[in-house]
């Protein structure tokens, strides 16, 4: 019988103090009922701050759509549980109930779901819902984490596009010629910069402002809000909208406390967390539209338009399709094969 990833890595887990009290404070995952139903207290951690539309717009909605359910979600932002790593390790071993997780960061523990966040994977938010929700594939997919990590995929929430800053314009893959971009350190990532044409650097996130004024990276890739709301705009001359990559979030559960639930729990959680996509949507998109109509009132960074999408998209199709193998390669083709359906 082979060993899942749960149980080879449940032996290193390591909580720093925040879990023990959590655990103690909180109920991890098992709740407080003692049993299936009954009073639930769950933790809801991720690595975002409070006024984040995953915050506000997302779990805050969650935790007083379920209140009434006799559901207690006690909300963990900015990281207070630990680094993205760390949380879903503690998710895996119970000590969280409930995250959200970028799917190139679970790949490092599944590896097939890291196809949900390459580049021109998606055509847009509306494929990406679309695909998880009706697609056969998706649904294997979700099966399968679940039972390779011992952690339920509940929905996904919209993160942003990912699209290029630099100081000089980007409308075409050859315009990344000699240009050195930031993009995480994580396999997915750095397949992308290979698939587009750049050149990756790896620079730790609270890096990316200094190596930017310091000319250590030319530009970057990230959201149009995450851009503006760490200052990226201030040292970038231009922001690009090529959209690469339809970012998104997974809520994962911990299955135990799923199964700690009654079926009326998991119903309300269940319709909470869908119907909170839309909230986190919308707020996402209107932060996005504020940013740009604020960059086009000051002049600066110059946001170009005209990008050939479609010279990036047929680079990356012509890259993942002669690299991928196995279920990355087979769930890639399906995602490309739904494209217009939705």
């Amino acid at each position: 019988m082979r060993s899942t990833t749960r149980q080879r890595l449940a032996a290193a887990v390591s909580l720093p103090l925040a879990l023990g009290l959590l655990t103690a404070c909180a109920g991890g995952g098992s709740g407080s009922g003692g049993g299936e139903g009954g009073g639930q207290s769950l933790s809801f951690a991720n690595s975002y701050p409070e006024d984040h539309p995953h915050n506000r717009c997302g779990a805050v909605l969650v935790q007083e759509a379920v209140a009434d359910d006799d559901l207690e979600l006690e909300i963990f932002p900015s990281s207070q549980l630990g680094g993205d790593t760390d949380r879903f390790t503690s998710v895996m071993s119970g000590d969280i109930a409930l995250d959200l997780q970028g799917s190139s960061g679970l790949a490092a523990t599944y590896e097939p779901i890291g196809v949900m966040d390459m580049a021109y994977a998606f055509d847009d938010v509306d494929h990406l819902f679309s695909w998880f929700d009706e697609s056969e594939a998706a649904q294997q997919m979700k099966e399968d984490f679940e039972a390779e990590t011992g952690a339920k995929i509940l929905d996904v929430w919209y993160y942003g596009d990912r699209t290029f800053s630099a100081n000089s314009p980007i409308r075409t893959p050859e315009d990344l010629d000699n240009l050195r971009i930031r993009f995480p350190d994580s396999p997915v990532h750095l397949q992308n910069a290979e698939a587009l044409g750049a050149e990756p650097v790896a620079v730790a996130f609270e890096e990316i402002y200094l190596a930017l004024q310091q000319g250590t990276v030319d530009g970057q890739e990230n959201p149009v809000q995450l851009t503006a709301q760490n200052s990226f705009d201030e040292v970038q001359d231009y922001v690009s909208l090529n959209r690469h990559s339809v970012g998104s979030q997974l809520v994962v559960m911990n299955a135990d406390a799923w199964s700690g639930l009654s079926e009326e729990q998991q119903t309300a959680l269940t319709e909470a967390v869908r119907d909170a996509r839309a909230d986190n949507l919308e707020c996402a998109q209107t932060e996005e539209q504020e940013v740009l109509d604020e960059w086009e009132a000051a002049g600066t960074p110059e946001v170009i338009e005209d990008v050939d999408v479609e010279a990036f998209r047929s680079r990356a199709q012509d890259y993942f399709l002669n690299n991928l193998e196995g279920q990355q390669l087979e769930l890639y083709q399906d995602i490309r094969d739904s494209a217009g359906q939705n």
